[in-house]
């Protein structure tokens, strides 16, 4: 029998030790089912599935939760539909999130989804290129990108956005190499501060979230 969204979210989240209250799962299962609505008519993402979005976007954004701290503003660049920003403040409404990608048709539906939730989420519809005063981007204390380039590109971009004392991530696969991640960081002037990886468990892929802050890497 097909494992259902809540089994799989639930399976998920106690696999990467991450805790979301029942309002807070509320939030997510109504998410992923208006994403699926709407990527019936406008292209969002290729998973056609709620029990797939539980796992390969929810609990995939959700891991970052385990490194976030008591961050409190977020800029999620590339954010597609919203992953990871819109999900984190799913979990964490108190969250001060600001979404960003070029394609104004994801931009729409986070806009919507965010208000339908009552979520603090700020969305523009702007290609992130390292001026945040010009694109009208906040600097924030964690900057994430989930996939909008590899480490070599996404570092040095990210870091204009990061405000004084916060933390840029990288969300990777298994191609996570510290000495590779620390030589990449230090050209764009940053420190490696710690490679936080997990597995997802129904398909077993491996993650891993690499985090960034201004200044060397600390011995």
């Amino acid at each position: 029998m097909q494992a259902t969204f809540d089994e799989v979210l639930g399976e998920g989240l106690a696999a990467i030790g991450v805790e979301v209250d029942a309002v807070g799962r509320g939030r997510l299962a109504v998410f992923a089912e208006r994403l699926l609505r709407w990527n019936a008519r406008v292209n969002l993402t290729a998973v056609r599935d709620l029990a797939s979005v539980a796992e390969v976007h929810l609990v995939d954004s959700l891991g970052l939760l385990r490194s976030l701290g008591g961050a409190k503003t977020v800029l999620d660049v590339g954010s597609g539909a919203g992953l990871p920003g819109v999900v984190l403040a799913c979990a964490r409404p108190e969250l001060a999130v600001t979404c960003c990608d070029s394609a104004h048709k994801k931009v729409a539906f986070v806009k919507v989804v965010s208000a339908e939730l009552g979520l603090e989420v700020r969305a523009r519809a702007v290609r992130a290129q390292g001026d945040p005063d010009a694109e009208g981007l906040p600097r924030c204390e964690v900057v994430v990108s989930r996939a909008l380039a590899e480490p070599a590109r996404w570092l040095p971009l990210g870091a204009h956005y990061l405000a004084p004392g916060g933390y840029l991530f990288a969300m990777l696969g298994r191609e996570a190499e510290a000495g590779v991640l620390e030589s990449i960081g230090r050209r764009a002037g940053l420190g490696l501060r710690g490679i936080d990886r997990f597995r997802l468990p129904r398909s077993g892929a491996l993650r891993a979230v690499a985090r960034f802050s201004a200044g060397a890497a600390r011995g």
